[in-house]
């Protein structure tokens, strides 16, 4: 399956934004979708995940309450609403895809899209 992330972009803090993730290849609804991050000099981390029929979505300490995944498996897109946005949001955000697993390793993730960039001011 191929991914393509889209809706990066400037917000200010406290402001919102929302990313999608365009999949091709394969069916979607067969396949779990993650959510990644990774700021300049620090590490990737986990955002938030949705299993293959949306019913489970774990989430990062760091954005519970604030972002909400979902996905539209007709439309075969996937979706991170990010509200209340904060400067440490700051990230290259990456979709990404796996079979079986729904849940927040890196390493199990098979399918990567390129990253949508999310700048928040303050």
């Amino acid at each position: 399956v191929q991914l393509q992330a889209s809706g990066g972009g400037l917000v200010q803090a406290g402001g919102s934004l929302r990313l999608s993730c365009a999949a091709s290849g394969r069916t979607f609804s067969t396949y779990t979708m993650g959510w990644f991050r990774q700021a300049p000099g620090k590490e990737r981390e986990f955002v938030a995940a949705i299993s293959r029929a949306g019913n489970n979505t774990p989430y990062a300490d760091s954005v519970k309450g604030r972002f909400t995944v979902s996905r539209d498996n007709a439309k075969n897109t996937g979706y991170l609403q990010m509200n209340s946005l904060k400067p440490e949001d700051t990230a290259n955000y990456y979709c990404a895809a796996t079979p079986y697993y729904n849940g927040p390793l890196g390493r199990m993730y098979n399918y990567w899209g390129q990253g949508t960039l999310v700048t928040v001011s303050s």
